[in-house]
């Protein structure tokens, strides 16, 4: 038996705002506590702040059909402007709420554009451009301030998922560990043959990180430790169904 896993909030991070150096941030809230072998998690919403993702509502025009669309359903018609901007291809308008496919290929409600935790009354998050590249930002800093040589970051935001109530943390962004573990071509304890297991472990870590961050905490990061990876690249954009692959498209 292993000795298990670990999960540690990082709770002394001062609010970050678009041009702060969000590396320093981390550094100086989590260094003392990370040690190689170490995965780093971090919303994606301290990253698209530090990296300016936010769009102030005053500034932006709606569409005709942006307009149409919120008169019908309540909503602010900027807002919905500003998911239709972000959609790279509409799945369903139903009820108000628009699931998209953002450009990074992740499906999801209103593209990602939220509007929790975020300063002011009129303004709205963004997800990061390329959330793997922030991550391996992250990961390039803590490796040289710290001079470890194996440790990972995995970027998160929370989804919606099908046929299942309530929302769970993912990985948007991953570097310093492969996203899918495959045991394909193993065997199980009873001598089966292993054919279909391929395990999303970047998903997996992300949602156990949500168990210490919560969304009213004030907890943007936190440190998975002792799960036993090996370091790798590794690309958020691995976990994304191929569309010849997608029985649901």
């Amino acid at each position: 038996m292993n000795g298990g896993i670990h999960i540690l909030p990082v709770a002394r991070m001062p609010e970050v705002r678009p041009g702060d150096d969000l590396n320093e941030a981390i550094l100086n809230s989590a260094g003392n506590d990370l040690r190689d072998g170490d995965i780093l998690i971090v919303t994606h919403k301290v990253i698209s702040k530090a990296e300016g993702r936010l769009v102030a509502l005053a500034d932006v025009e709606p569409s005709p059909f942006a307009r149409d669309f919120a008169a019908r359903n309540g909503k602010d018609a900027r807002q919905v402007e500003v998911v239709l901007r972000e959609s790279k291809r509409i799945v369903r308008m139903v009820g108000g709420l628009i699931i998209a496919e953002t450009r990074h290929g992740f499906i999801c409600a209103n593209a990602g554009v939220d509007a929790s935790n975020v300063p002011g009354n009129d303004t709205v998050c963004l997800l990061p451009e390329d959330p793997d590249a922030s991550a391996r930002r992250i990961l390039a800093a803590v490796k040289d301030r710290l001079g470890l040589s194996r440790v990972a970051v995995i970027a998160t935001d929370s989804f919606g998922r099908p046929w299942r109530a309530g929302i769970t943390n993912i990985a948007v962004g991953v570097a310093g560990i492969s996203p899918l573990t495959d045991y394909r071509g193993g065997k199980d304890p009873h001598g089966y043959d292993l054919e279909a297991s391929v395990l999303a472990v970047a998903d997996e870590l992300a949602a156990a990180s949500e168990l210490v961050m919560n969304k009213v905490d004030a907890v943007p990061a936190a440190i998975v430790r002792g799960y036993p990876f090996k370091a790798a690249e590794g690309s958020a954009t691995e976990l994304v169904m191929p569309p010849e692959r997608d029985l649901f498209r």
